[in-house]
């Protein structure tokens, strides 16, 4: 599509996410595609170097503040969005539907043909949500850590929201093994790594941060005691997981991931 008509400018945030969700580490543009198509778009990529989100997000604000209009930025979307450009349908439709979310703020809307169309605008956030109606979504437009979608891309695109969660605190029980080589499970992989210590998230000196570890430690057996036991005990049935539910205990699975990244062992 030519764009012919000047259209309205995106807003800092706006252009931020869509910077995250073309940028994406797990399934988003290489760096040598950002270059390859920001230079098709004639968007000037002036800052090379950084990491890729934050690429863009620069090269966009910098087009945008050039020509006063987001035509090349729509442009850049239109051509990274194109259908034929992908051989997955659901990573196509998660990418154009989290788009969209921050596109229905400016009353534009990506079609499943690859083609813009105007909308009504969205005025808050939840209208914006609502529009999407998507925990996948959702959770990449918090940039939740990607070791959530690492364990449970399936249950989320089927929307199947207890195993969703059960899976991604599988997941995060199976990175703590890992990290601190400790082959058990459950409650007691947690007070032993974490109480004994075998791994701390802080320098564990002063008494605030031995409080923080063990604040930390009782997140995570909360987390065991809820979805990390009942499977065994109890049909899905009677273990309702709401899509909000859901989301908010991703995200805190998302939080006990971003604590594990700085996470040292010790010998």
């Amino acid at each position: 599509m030519i764009i012919m008509e000047l259209r309205h400018c995106l807003n800092q945030g706006i252009l931020e996410q869509i910077s995250k969700i073309l940028g994406d580490t797990s399934n988003g543009l290489t760096g040598s595609e950002i270059s390859y198509f920001l230079q098709q778009c004639e968007i000037k990529d002036i800052t090379p170097e950084m990491t890729k989100w934050k690429r863009l997000y620069n090269a966009f604000v910098s087009v945008q503040n050039s020509d006063k209009c987001s035509n090349k930025i729509l442009k850049f979307i239109q051509t990274i969005l194109h259908p034929s450009r992908y051989t997955d349908s659901q990573i196509f439709d998660t990418k154009r539907m989290a788009i969209n979310v921050c596109l229905s703020y400016v009353g534009y809307e990506l079609q499943s043909n690859g083609r813009f169309r105007e909308v009504t605008a969205a005025e808050t956030i939840s209208e914006a949500q609502q529009r999407a109606n998507d925990l996948l979504i959702n959770l990449q437009m918090r940039n939740a850590h990607q070791e959530i979608f690492k364990y449970c891309k399936t249950e989320l695109v089927d929307k199947n929201y207890f195993h969703a969660v059960f899976e991604s605190c599988k997941g995060l029980f199976a990175r703590i093994r890992q990290l601190s080589l400790v082959n058990t499970d459950g409650k007691e992989l947690v007070q032993y790594v974490f109480n004994h210590p075998v791994l701390i998230i802080n320098s564990y000196t002063s008494k605030q941060e031995k409080d923080e570890q063990r604040g930390f430690e009782a997140i995570l057996e909360g987390l065991c005691n809820m979805f990390r036991n009942p499977e065994a005990h109890q049909p899905k049935i009677e273990w309702p997981v709401s899509e909000q539910d859901a989301l908010e205990i991703l995200s805190l699975i998302s939080y006990c991931h971003r604590r594990l990244d700085n996470a040292r062992r010790v010998e």
